[in-house]
């Protein structure tokens, strides 16, 4: 057994920072590779060493595996992480280090070109007897035959990357067109993201939940499971919340699920952390879906139930250590969940986002009140950038509970203090999920989000005793500013002002009713009683709300009858734009008198723009599908546009024609620049 002493990180971003915690737990020296876009990136910062190695495309850098091999040589390292995604799952990379005599900190390249190719994968499951979902397991050469094999395999398909990984390369089709759309997708980010534009098609399971076993092998022939994780709340086929356990696993179930992983393992000798992935019927049938011969994305939950550090583990097992453990000796403790916090607006289809992370503050890691506890994996800081070079992920906000109902909980109270300002976000989205009483009650599928939000997320359901609170809170904010004003204009000669007891406030959300009250604030500092009256005929509510908050804050952290209420505020004018649980509030705070000229004046308009096609996010036009004079169909595709390695489609939204083009394929666009014009038909 040789130790290893130096270990070279090839990936970036968060799980780069996680590969170096571990590392530098084990005593371990780091070494961090870079692109010119992420010179000043966290994982760069933290590593003992950093070398770059290239322009910001992957496939000039991250993707390049010379570079990756010459930085190992050149920095002395005796060995390398692959993180996921990029080379983790390239058999060529592992066998290329091996020849070089540097330790792969991941399984051996049979298992990687066994198991890792989902394709052979499958083969190799179906030999062994594993229940698999039919589909076509051949290379589909070109869209045309892409139709004919979804024709047979019989509609609703999936068209998935052979090398794939991360919801890249995967599209759902329902009919022909979008079959050879898919195809052509599919094929596209398979190649940009991985190198390897292999396709294959599978039937789509309608209604399924997507669970997985974690297994982990070592040199000697050990391979345990690490029970299970739930990975269903999916949007684009990327997973967006994680738990383990599952709420619908029973434990005969989890035990056969765990057997069936730990016999596909050693069969290819798999000797690392890996993951089996399954489809999960609502009769508790599974079926094989793929191995992923590499450290999965939400590997901090299974960590947060088992007590394991899987990257330790790996590490150990590169080594050439046996396991430490055997089956007898894992237990599930606890429950956690992981939520990924991505840099997209979920009020805009939830696409990409880039620029300057303004503010950057998570929720403190470590054990809280409740006696859950925090974490949070991230590669970014306050005042870095968010690159549309690369997957948009922002943080792993994580947290464990005794229970399922406290780590929720736990989770809500953590994204709602987590402070992220300067580019869209989907903790609002994240925060409506954890609300929904299907979420709550564990009734969850991989349909989840197109069930629930078939229109696009356009905000959570308004909870009027909140909306309340929000009011009565954001009267107090008004209050305590306008004091504020007086005691400075209080100072100068004659510029005294009188600040009334009393405020209007009206309140309107998108999802909800516009909202009236009067808010009667008693008392002039400390726990104050504010007396809400609103435009109903029920009776007054006394709260009392104790708040300790400055003008100029945007985390707002209130008492209101003794518990406490966070939200998010800006100011507007006349009062401030609220971000609570997934809700957009407008709240204006006014004195009565002005409340009531309010209502008088007229309601500006926004313009229309439905005679254009606007880029609704910064990305490369990778094609322009339609020319000017030429009629289009409703839900017809007009233009691809590429941003954080995924490619979207942008469609026609009725019967028109195209007047003008603007812009061509190769260009570089901003959100909301025009793509093209158009007039209604003749």
């Amino acid at each position: 057994m040789t130790k290893i002493k130096k270990i070279l990180i090839a990936n970036r971003g968060e799980i780069a920072c996680r590969v170096i915690k571990t590392a530098r737990k084990m005593g371990i020296k780091t070494v961090a590779v870079y692109s010119d876009a992420d010179k000043n990136a966290l994982h760069v910062r933290m590593a003992d060493e950093a070398v770059h190695i290239g322009p910001p495309a992957v496939n000039q850098s991250y993707l390049v595996m010379e570079k990756i091999i010459k930085a190992v040589e050149d920095t002395g390292a005796d060995a390398v992480h692959p993180g996921y995604g990029f080379l983790s799952e390239n058999p060529e990379f592992a066998k290329l280090l091996a020849k070089k005599k540097i330790a792969f900190i991941g399984p051996n390249p049979h298992a990687i070109v066994s198991m890792g190719d989902k394709i052979t994968s499958k083969k190799l499951a179906q030999d062994a007897g594993v229940s698999c979902v039919p589909g076509h397991m051949g290379l589909i050469e070109d869209a045309d035959e892409a139709v004919k094999i979804a024709n047979k395999v019989g509609y609703p398909v999936m068209i998935k990357a052979s090398a794939g990984g991360g919801g890249k390369g995967m599209r759902i089709a329902w009919n022909d067109e979008e079959a050879r759309e898919g195809f052509q997708s599919s094929k596209n980010e398979a190649a940009t993201s991985f190198g390897d534009d292999r396709i294959f098609i599978e039937k789509f399971v309608t209604q399924p939940r997507h669970i997985e076993i974690q297994v982990l092998g070592d040199k000697h022939g050990n391979c345990i499971y690490l029970g299970e994780r739930e990975c269903s709340i999916q949007r684009r086929n990327q997973k967006v919340i994680e738990e383990a356990p599952s709420p619908f696993l029973d434990e005969e179930t989890r035990a056969a699920m765990g057997a069936e992983s730990v016999a596909l393992a050693k069969a290819v000798n798999y000797d690392s952390a890996g993951t089996v992935e399954f489809i999960v019927d609502g009769d508790k049938n599974f079926y094989f879906l793929e191995m992923n011969t590499r450290l999965q994305v939400e590997h901090p939950v299974t960590e947060l139930i088992t007590g394991v550090d899987l990257v330790e583990q790996m590490i150990r097992s590169a080594q050439g250590e046996e396991l430490n453990m055997s089956q007898d000796d894992v237990t599930l403790t606890g429950w956690a969940l992981e939520s990924r916090i991505y840099a997209e607006d979920p009020y805009r289809n939830f696409l990409p986002s880039i620029g300057r992370l303004k503010r950057y503050r998570p929720p403190a890691e470590g054990k809280v009140e409740s006696g859950a506890i925090v974490r949070n994996d991230t590669g970014v800081f306050e005042g870095g950038e968010i690159s549309m070079f690369y997957d948009p992920m922002i943080a792993k906000l994580c947290t464990w509970g005794d229970d399922r109902g406290i780590a929720i909980d736990a989770m809500k109270v953590a994204l709602d203090n987590f402070e992220l300002d300067g580019i869209g976000h989907n903790i609002p989205f994240l925060q409506a999920v954890y609300d929904h009483d299907r979420f709550a009650r564990g009734d969850i599928t991989t349909a989840f989000i197109a069930e629930e939000y078939p229109d696009g997320f356009l905000g959570a359901p308004e909870n009027a005793g909140h909306t309340r609170k929000i009011a009565a809170v954001c009267a107090l904010m008004h209050d305590i500013k306008e004091h504020r004003a007086a005691q400075i204009s209080g100072s100068l000669p004659n510029h005294a002002r009188h600040v009334p007891d009393e405020w209007a406030v009206a309140v309107k959300s998108p999802t909800g009713e516009d909202r009236t009250y009067s808010a009667d604030i008693n008392g002039d500092s400390g726990l104050r009683t504010i007396v809400m009256n609103d435009d109903s005929d029920k009776a007054a509510l006394e709260l009392e709300v104790g708040l300790n908050w400055r003008p100029g804050e945007e985390t707002v952290r209130a008492f209101v009858d003794s518990r406490a209420f966070t939200f998010k505020a800006r100011a507007i004018p006349e009062g401030y734009r609220v971000w609570h649980r997934g809700v957009i509030f407008d709240v204006a705070v006014r004195n009565p008198r002005a409340a009531e000229l309010a209502k008088l004046m007229p309601i500006k308009l926004a313009p229309d723009t439905s005679n254009l096609l606007l880029c609704p996010m910064p990305g490369v036009v990778v094609s322009v599908l339609v020319e000017e004079g030429q009629t289009v169909e409703d839900g017809q595709a007009l233009a691809v546009v590429e941003a954080m390695k995924m490619e979207n489609t942008l469609r026609a939204e009725s019967r028109c024609v195209v007047s003008k083009v603007n812009a061509s394929a190769g260009d570089n666009l901003a959100v909301d620049d025009v793509i093209m014009e158009f007039e209604k038909p003749e």
